[in-house]
């Protein structure tokens, strides 16, 4: 499980796209509360999903091969194959672009839009904490939700696991949201800087991470359902 959930944590906190609209948020006026609002939010994902599991396990893992186990390795076979899928379908889609004759395309040109981008300018604390809700990798958060089911809450140390699957998994959003409060001049600039590098490998960063993982959930659950 630890291992699992560590993966599982730093592919979410690599995901570019939630990064690249934190940028814009703390980018914008009141732009420091407004990346609290955001990194509130996102955590809060967090820890809704994992109480949810908790309370359905009773914090006791099912036992092994029972009916329960059973379905909590294939919901994350099931899993990994949607994220090879999903990866396999974002790399076939950015080789067909670059090969085909460039076209004008309003929603990248200077940068790509990202959900809220329009509204950033307007929008509330609120507005940026439920924005953090709806960037949320929802697949990788469901490969974590399904390996807590394996949590075993009467260990002290698997308490300390899921604080840091929580922190890990927002340790970018936390080191932006740092720069920002402790110099936020330079930290606007070169975030934005750091934006505009991400979106020429957004694609690429998101079929491998969806790649890397989901081939490791498929063998891993495998592994654990025929071993």
């Amino acid at each position: 499980m630890v291992l699992d959930l560590l993966l599982i944590a730093l592919a979410i906190t690599l995901d570019p796209l939630p990064l690249m609209a934190f940028v814009l948020v703390v980018a914008s006026p009141r732009g420091v509360w407004r990346g609290f609002a955001f990194v509130l939010g996102w955590l809060a994902c967090f820890v809704v999903v994992i109480t949810a599991v908790l309370s359905l396990t009773g914090g006791r893992p099912p036992p092994p091969r029972s009916p329960p186990s059973t379905a909590a390795l294939a919901a994350k076979l099931a899993i990994g194959v949607g994220l090879v899928v999903y990866g396999a379908y974002r790399h076939r889609r950015d080789a067909a672009r670059h090969g085909s004759p460039a076209r004008s395309d309003p929603s990248r040109s200077g940068r790509a839009r990202s959900p809220g981008d329009a509204r950033q300018e307007r929008g509330s604390i609120a507005t940026a904490a439920g924005l953090a809700v709806l960037l949320q990798p929802w697949g990788l958060v469901a490969a974590g939700s399904v390996t807590v089911v394996e949590a075993d809450t009467s260990h002290s140390s698997t308490w300390l696991v899921l604080v840091t699957f929580c922190v890990l998994a927002t340790a970018s959003l936390l080191a932006a949201q740092f720069y920002v409060v402790c110099a936020p001049a330079s930290a606007q600039r070169r975030l934005l800087a750091l934006r505009a590098w991400m979106e020429r490998r957004e694609e690429r960063a998101v079929v491998l991470g969806s790649l890397v993982l989901g081939l490791w959930l498929i063998g891993k659950s495998v592994y654990e359902l025929t071993g």
